[in-house]
């Protein structure tokens, strides 16, 4: 089995800062900003091990690849336009969080398209 290493460690910087902006979250914002960065968080987390599973595929084919880089990306954006609404008085960002949701979604469809696709050592 190979892994995407580069897409590895883009998931574990997503796993890392998810869980800095939760634990931020919980321990030290007003509580219209806790929403926030909860929120981004949680999609941050999970985007970040569908970007996991991607790269870890066995017999990867590519848009297993794409899937992750899409599903990574979007987490990334979502959470950090939300953080800079809640922490940077920033809501120009909130034309921004909805990128972010386009490629969290792009990344599961493309996943759905991977499931079928076929490569060498596969018997499903």
């Amino acid at each position: 089995m190979t892994v995407d290493r580069k897409l590895l460690v883009f998931a574990g910087f997503n796993g890392a800062m998810a869980v800095a902006l939760g634990a931020f979250a919980a321990h030290g914002a007003g509580p219209v900003v806790k929403t926030l960065l909860t929120t981004g968080a949680h999609y941050q987390m999970v985007h970040a091990v569908l970007a996991v599973v991607c790269a870890m595929w066995p017999n990867r084919p590519r848009l297993a690849a794409v899937a992750g880089w899409l599903a990574g990306a979007g987490g990334l954006v979502f959470c950090l336009a939300l953080a800079l609404i809640g922490l940077a008085s920033l809501p120009a960002m909130g034309a921004v969080a909805p990128v972010g949701g386009l490629l969290m979604i792009l990344g599961w469809i493309v996943l759905i398209v991977a499931a079928f696709q076929t490569t060498p050592g596969d018997r499903a």
